[in-house]
């Protein structure tokens, strides 16, 4: 029954122009999200990918687990946790900058007189929005305390725990201060600021804080002991439920616009929330040359916590996180983003969506075709004082990049069939069909298709056809036959494989692979494997 129901949820879905993706890659976001609900990583989620206006969004598994089961929408309404810093505060903070109304750096303590003491008097408004005041992460929350102004009176009380600038520290004080900063200059609850400035312009009609009963029943539930529209993080609970670090309620749709906005330069269908410079200084390095983070004003670029990133999208692409399991990502070297919003903390707080960030992530780029993510001119390069530069200095070739390295050499002069699937790429992500095709020497006179086609789209047997890119014949090795016959190999001087062994001992590819090579050695031709590297980890093995 508990698979049945995920099966169902799953069928929520919207789709504009399913062309522009890879539809193998959708199907890996859809399994990774429902493999991650089945294992009780999180109850449910919505996921978004866009680029160029075509978008892919789904709902996935449950809304609520309890008290009683609810099904997934794509409408429904999450609490944003910490996506609150960059969808209100920060670009608030920056459209009263814009206006003249507040400077970058200027001490906090103009706009706040109290925030005074142990040298906070140096805190500037860039240093809020950079994680770099050097205050803690949070104020205490035991004992339990109420109130908008004792949150603030507390945060003034804080001793540094670094000298201003000089450390990156994520905090929530950073930015409840300074969304109390835009209360006082705006002249106005930050709220009723945000509303009025950015969502309603933008039309994000289900994003805001201090949801209206009437959407309690589309808003997801986080813990149990929280109640349903109440915002989860304690600190901006104990505020009254609006604060500048967490509070806000979105959909995945809302964030779409807020996302397209980011994109377009800071406008959207005519409407212009923010001036170009200004998107330019938020999504640029702002954090102090030689520290060994990078973060814009609030959005994270190349950080610790960038696993939203994924192994593919360029640094210099943008996003954030949020506590109760959302995540968003913006690249605007290829116009993509992707979304995915959940209450992993539903029912009990035991949920974790972290390593589904980084698969999701991923594969998002990677259903992103035709994109090379290898040569992103104006990307940054990696951090040179990070401890993870060596690992992405490294060369790791699979068996078509050392094919080429090595200028095709075991392939000169033969006529070959090759056997591959969407799985078949180089380091740069083309394709081994279009690679083999165009080497010298080398004739490709015919292609053969592994369980799912040589696209990796088909979830039926496989019939054999024609590939419409090189007009070669495709021959199905998962339909009326599991091997190449005679008549398919004749002419043939050697078969080549490469399909990316997904490490499980029982699935189609490698017996395909054995089966191809009974084949070969009946028909007295070469058979050459384009190996890879294994995508669990090379250590863990299978067997007796």
């Amino acid at each position: 029954m508990k698979f049945l129901l995920i099966l169902l949820s799953t069928l929520c879905w919207s789709l504009s122009g399913l062309a522009a993706f890879n539809r193998a890659k959708l199907n890996d976001i859809d399994t990774a999200i429902t493999s991650a609900i089945a294992e009780s990583k999180l109850p449910g989620g919505v996921f978004w990918l866009e680029r160029k206006g075509e978008h892919y969004a789904k709902a996935y598994g449950q809304r609520a687990l309890v008290p009683k089961r609810e099904i997934m929408t794509t409408d429904t309404i999450f609490d944003a946790a910490s996506l609150t810093k960059v969808i209100a505060c920060a670009p608030a903070a920056m459209l009263l900058i814009e206006r003249g109304n507040l400077a970058l750096d200027d001490p906090v303590q103009k706009y706040i007189p109290e925030f005074v003491g142990d040298g906070k008097e140096t805190i500037t408004i860039r240093q809020l929005l950079t994680h770099t005041s050097g205050l803690r992460p949070d104020i205490d929350t035991q004992p339990a305390w109420q109130g908008y102004e004792t949150a603030i009176q507390r945060a003034c009380a804080e001793k540094l725990h670094a000298e201003p600038g000089t450390v990156f520290r994520y905090s929530d004080v950073n930015f409840f201060l300074l969304g109390d900063v835009v209360k006082r200059v705006a002249g106005m609850p930050l709220n009723e600021f945000v509303a009025r400035e950015i969502f309603g312009p933008l039309k994000m009609k289900d994003t805001g804080y201090l949801p209206a009963k009437s959407l309690i029943p589309r808003i997801a539930p986080t813990q149990t002991n929280v109640p349903r529209g109440v915002v989860h993080d304690p600190t901006a609970r104990f505020m009254g439920g609006v604060a500048g670090h967490a509070g806000l309620f979105t959909t995945a749709s809302d964030l779409a616009r807020f996302a397209r906005m980011m994109l377009n330069q800071g406008e959207l269908e005519g409407v212009r929330i923010l001036k170009p410079e200004t998107i330019r200084q938020m999504t640029s390095v702002q954090t102090p040359e030689g520290m060994d983070t990078r973060r814009g004003f609030g959005w994270d670029i190349d950080t610790g916590y960038s696993r939203p990133r994924g192994k593919l999208f360029p640094i210099g692409s943008y996003g954030h996180t949020g506590f109760t399991g959302n995540a968003m990502w913006i690249d605007p070297f290829s116009e993509t983003f992707w979304i995915l919003l959940s209450n992993r903390v539903h029912p009990d707080g035991r949920g974790n969506v972290l390593p589904l960030q980084l698969s999701v992530s991923t594969f998002a780029a990677m259903a992103v075709d035709g994109f090379d993510y290898a040569n992103v001119t104006n990307a940054l390069p990696a951090r040179s004082n990070s401890p993870t530069t060596s690992l992405r200095r490294a060369e790791v070739l699979n068996g078509i990049d050392v094919l080429v390295k090595n200028n095709f050499a075991p392939i000169k002069k033969l006529k070959i069939g090759l056997i591959t699937n969407h799985t078949g790429i180089d380091r740069s992500r083309k394709p081994t069909i279009d690679i083999l095709k165009g080497a010298p020497e080398v004739e490709l006179k015919a292609l053969f298709s592994p369980e799912h086609g040589i696209r990796g789209a088909l979830d039926e047997k496989v019939s054999d056809s024609t590939d419409e890119k090189t007009g070669l014949p495709v021959f199905s090795l998962y339909g009326v036959r599991r091997a190449p016959t005679p008549e398919q190999l004749k002419g043939l001087d050697a078969l080549v494989f490469d399909i990316q062994d997904i490490g499980s001992r029982f699935y189609t590819y490698i017996s395909t692979m054995g089966l191809c090579l009974e084949a070969a050695a009946k028909a007295k031709i070469k058979f050459i494997v384009l190996d890879r590297v294994n995508p669990i980890n090379g250590v863990s093995i299978e067997g007796p």
